[in-house]
């Protein structure tokens, strides 16, 4: 196992601090790239940040990061969140520990959003602290 974390990111949130700021912040995706770059300096690890609009690419990097040793996977499925079957099970196949993150409190939006994939497969679940979701995640990494 490395000290390598995946940090992988789904459907639109490569809009971040455009869209709909009122739920998602004003954070960009490259702010919070580099917020989560200092902190797993500070806690010894390295990051990998990655985005698609495209399920099988989240697939593939989940299993990427197997096949790499990687030490764990942040992942920010945005909508496949609700949807994804195949994530689900992409997870489920792989020993990489996968932790599952939103910037929104899912549970506390609408009806389709309350279940979650992904969430069903993750060791943990952070939520509904907008960026400090992802340093919080990466903290709970360094504890493995």
């Amino acid at each position: 196992m490395t000290n390598l974390v995946y940090v992988l990111n789904g459907p639109n949130l490569n809009l971040l601090g455009l869209r709909e700021p009122e739920i998602y912040g004003s954070d960009t995706l490259d702010d919070i790239a580099g917020m989560l770059e200092d902190r797993a300096r500070e806690l010894g690890l390295e990051i990998e940040v990655r985005q698609t609009n495209h399920e099988g690419h989240l697939i593939d990097w989940l299993h990427e990061a197997q096949a790499e040793g990687a030490k764990a996977v942040l992942l920010n499925a945005g909508g496949y969140t609700h949807t994804s079957i195949a994530l689900h099970d992409a997870i489920r196949a792989i020993e990489t520990p996968v932790i599952e993150v939103h910037l929104s409190d899912p549970a506390k939006r609408e009806e389709f959003r309350h279940r979650s994939y992904v969430g069903m497969a993750a060791r943990a679940s952070f939520a509904g602290r907008g960026a400090r979701s992802y340093l919080e995640a990466l903290d709970s990494v360094a504890e493995f």
